[in-house]
């Protein structure tokens, strides 16, 4: 049974045309084929097609039941009625709506139905209505809308397919934008946590510092405040270069070169200016590294400086870049208080690092060394020749 739901107004306005038109035909059609029987024309003539016609209103919410009614009324109309109209177009109608709805077996089976009571009626009737080219008009008016209405429901089930593919396509269009979306802020927000997090830091530290040594030694207080000037001044023109390449406007390309592992000399200056001795050992011949990677290896020393700087209570430290054909591996050692004194929680710093590293398919790993202090390694491949 169809939900009437599906057929609004407009198809109801349809389908009493449709019943209109279907009983003008049977009525004109009797009219003009036997003039002369329009005095014949009985009041139960007029019920019949009426019956049949008016069925064919419900045929898309009942359609078995209405193609069964028509049936069943052609079936009393043509041996009893004295009008020679062609009722059987109210069936065949019923027939293609009970296809097209879906039931194709029950249509074709109705379709034999009927040209079995159509044989059996000429059997049995000492004249002959129909010869032998009209049954087989009539079988092929029912074959064809039987066929017809199957490609129907073909073509609506074709239409539904192809729109709902349409529908998941865009769907998972948007899906991917938003994904997209979601990527690009995460990775402004670990670059801007980056770029910020690490001066802030050094200028937090220094400013300790200084108003430390404010009380003790004035005198002493001046470098601090230098190197507080000195990472304020790296930190607007970092920030200004990340907002400038987020706007995307027409703008002078900026002259500060781009963040890279061959400007660790900068990180581990102004970590020695914060109070830290830091040193660098270098393995494997030094080579150009894709941006992506040289950025990714710049911003993971970047953030383990600053985490020592803030948290480790350290002395010294080690940061090591180690070259080969396929990667390039930074290690960056501490001696600082280890476990009891540093917060071991996963935070953003953290996170990001090994967000960085995991992007690009690498490793990355985090910990508590053996020896004591703390030690962030990171793994970037760079080339795969598999």
């Amino acid at each position: 049974m169809t939900d009437s739901r599906r057929w609004p107004l407009r198809g109801r306005a349809a389908d009493a045309a449709l019943a209109l038109a279907v009983a003008a035909m049977v009525v004109g059609s009797g009219l003009v084929r036997f003039p002369t029987t329009f005095a014949d024309f009985h009041l139960l003539d007029g019920l019949l097609i009426a019956a049949a016609c008016a069925a064919l209103l419900l045929r898309r919410r009942f359609p078995v039941p209405v193609a069964l009614f028509t049936l069943v009324v052609c079936g009393f109309y043509y041996p009893l009625s004295t009008f020679d109209g062609p009722l059987v177009l109210a069936f065949a109608v019923a027939l293609f709506t009970v296809a097209a709805e879906g039931h194709t077996a029950v249509a074709a089976v109705l379709a034999v139905a009927a040209m079995l009571l159509v044989g059996y009626g000429e059997m049995g009737s000492a004249q002959r209505h129909l010869d032998n080219t009209s049954t087989y008009l009539l079988a092929g008016w029912l074959v064809a809308a039987v066929a017809i209405g199957g490609l129907a429901r073909n073509r609506r089930a074709y239409l539904r397919e192809a729109e709902q593919r349409m529908l998941a396509a865009e769907r998972e269009k948007d899906e991917e934008a938003r994904r997209r979306a979601s990527d690009e802020r995460l990775r402004i927000a670990r670059e801007l946590h980056d770029v910020l997090g690490h001066h802030i830091s050094l200028i937090n530290v220094q400013a300790g510092a200084a108003l430390h040594r404010l009380d003790a030694d004035p005198g002493q207080a001046e470098p601090a405040l230098v190197s507080i000037k000195q990472a304020s001044k790296d930190a607007l023109r970092d920030l200004r270069a990340t907002l400038g390449v987020l706007r995307q406007v027409d703008e002078a390309a900026p002259t500060t070169p781009a963040p890279s592992l061959a400007r660790i000399d900068a990180l581990v200056e102004q970590a020695g200016g914060a109070g830290l001795a830091v040193r660098t050992e270098l393995a494997g011949p030094v080579r150009p590294l894709p941006p992506e990677v040289d950025l990714a290896g710049y911003r993971i020393v970047q953030e383990a400086l600053t985490n020592v700087t803030r948290h480790a209570d350290a002395r010294t430290a080690c940061v090591a870049i180690r070259y080969s054909d396929h990667d390039v591996r930074v290690e960056i050692d501490d001696d600082g208080v280890g476990a009891a004194g540093r917060n071991t929680n996963r935070g953003n710093g953290i996170r990001g690092m090994e967000e960085r590293a995991q992007a690009l398919g690498g490793e990355f790993s985090a910990g508590q060394r053996p020896s004591g202090g703390f030690r962030v390694h990171a793994r970037l491949p760079w080339r795969n020749d598999t």
